[in-house]
């Protein structure tokens, strides 16, 4: 039985995106089940874990679509580089001839009150 199992000391960081994925809908399947179980254990009704664990199934169902969809987009899109941003021209340089953003400006040379 030479069966492949993950090194327990590896590191998580450097896992593929799909075997953490898996791992994430993994364990919203066990809270799927476990919740209701306790709901159950503390007293809640049959009707009432039943409902939440339906509600909590729908969620994890529509979580696993969205991120298998995201996987796929983010698989077929090659890695591009954003535009270089236009360099800052700072806090107190002009955009512009007679733009005047912020600060205080009163007519002419008149006090302020």
């Amino acid at each position: 039985m030479s069966a492949h199992r993950p090194d327990p000391g590896a590191d998580r960081s450097t896992a593929r995106p799909a075997d953490r994925s898996t791992d994430l809908i993994r364990w919203a399947a066990f809270s799927t089940v476990l919740v209701p179980v306790v709901l159950l254990w503390y007293g809640s009704s049959l009707a009432g874990a039943a409902g939440t664990a339906l509600g909590l199934a729908a969620v994890t169902a529509v979580c696993r679509l969205l991120l298998r969809r995201s996987e796929r987009v983010a698989a077929r899109t090659p890695a591009v580089e954003p535009p270089a941003a236009a360099p800052s021209r700072g806090r107190r340089q002009r955009a512009g001839t007679g733009s005047h953003r912020g600060g205080r400006h009163s007519g002419g040379n008149t006090p302020v009150d």
